[in-house]
């Protein structure tokens, strides 16, 4: 995690600062939460799975995860996605890592020839899509998806590895 901290309080950042810009939240929200993640950050073993959306969305409640959604739709054109439905390949599944997922609150979740498929509930977040383009070799097909899509497929997905690593160690 100690590694993915820089990302995680960039892309957080930046998304908050667009959140702002775009008229989503205020300035006195923002600075509430960002004192939140801070404190989460700090206080919490797992800090990737700590995000400024999260705490504004669901802790705070100032702000309206549909309406942002409707938002990128609209202004950036993006489809929605719930990760949770979709079959996870293989392929993916093999080299898929969450603590990156978690930190960005993005999932590559298909790849065809040189096109990459992403979800994510940050695309506001210039950190973000930067990462994840410098990543990646090839185009991306960007994706709205919501945080609780995210969250659940990346719990499950958490929680089938240790399974499997368990059942392998037996």
């Amino acid at each position: 995690m100690a590694s993915l901290k820089p990302l995680i309080m960039r892309a957080n950042r930046l998304l908050g600062a667009s959140l702002v810009e775009q008229g989503l939240v205020s300035i006195d929200d923002l600075d509430e939460a960002n004192e939140r993640l801070r404190e989460l950050m700090e206080s919490n073993t797992n800090g990737s799975q700590v995000g400024l959306l999260a705490i504004l969305v669901n802790e705070k409640q100032c702000l309206d995860e549909n309406k942002l959604l409707e938002k990128i739709v609209e202004d950036y054109v993006l489809g929605l996605i719930d990760i949770r439905n979709v079959e996870y390949p293989e392929d993916l599944r093999k080299t898929l890592k969450t603590d990156e997922c978690w930190a960005t609150l993005t999932v590559p979740f298909d790849h065809v020839e040189d096109t990459w498929y992403l979800a994510t509930a940050c695309y506001m977040s210039s950190a973000v899509r930067s990462y994840w383009e410098e990543k990646i070799n090839g185009n991306i097909v960007w994706f709205a998806s919501s945080i609780d899509s995210l969250s659940e497929f990346l719990e499950a997905f958490d929680t089938n590895a240790a399974n499997a690593a368990v059942r392998a160690a037996n």
